[in-house]
């Protein structure tokens, strides 16, 4: 039987806590009092109750509210920090894969997911070692947009279970 208690009781004691400590004006957290933290705070609300409460589905949506704040909080203080689409999907599929890691379920679209943060990510060192080999690699490069969505239309309309 799952726990329903843990992910409601997380949440209030992780809203009260950002509030009082918004109210109370502490200068150590001033950076911290910013809708990222809210979505830190109830992604951590769904972990705990994905993992606390062995409700496993929760991991997902935790995973990606947390993985966003975190973003969200980080992407303008490290200049290492990707700012780029790639690096949402890159957490998408973080989420994905911790619960299959509990569930055994979503390991292809993790699998998906993962592969296109990556070629999402480094598409522009690619493309420029396409660019030395200029040849027919480099111009199919332009294509692989459309390779994606045939993948897609196959998956939804021609591969039956």
């Amino acid at each position: 039987m799952k726990q329903q208690r843990i992910f409601p009781g997380f949440i209030l004691i992780g809203f009260g806590l950002y509030f009082y400590l918004q109210q109370k004006n502490i200068v150590l957290f001033q950076d911290f009092f910013t809708w990222p933290t809210l979505l830190v705070i109830v992604g951590a609300a769904f972990l705990a109750q994905g993992y606390g409460a062995r409700d496993y589905e929760a991991i997902l949506p935790g995973t990606i509210l947390v993985g966003f704040g975190v973003h969200f909080h980080v992407v303008n203080k490290f200049e290492i920090w990707p700012d780029h689409m790639g690096t949402f999907i890159l957490i998408i599929s973080l989420g994905f894969l911790l619960r299959y890691q509990k569930t055994g379920n979503g390991l292809f679209q993790g699998i998906l997911f993962l592969s296109l943060a990556v070629i999402l990510l480094f598409s522009d060192k690619v493309t420029g070692y396409l660019g030395l080999i200029e040849g027919r690699v480099g111009s199919a490069w332009e294509f692989w947009p459309i390779v994606i969505i045939l993948i897609g239309a196959y998956l939804l309309f021609i591969r039956k279970k």
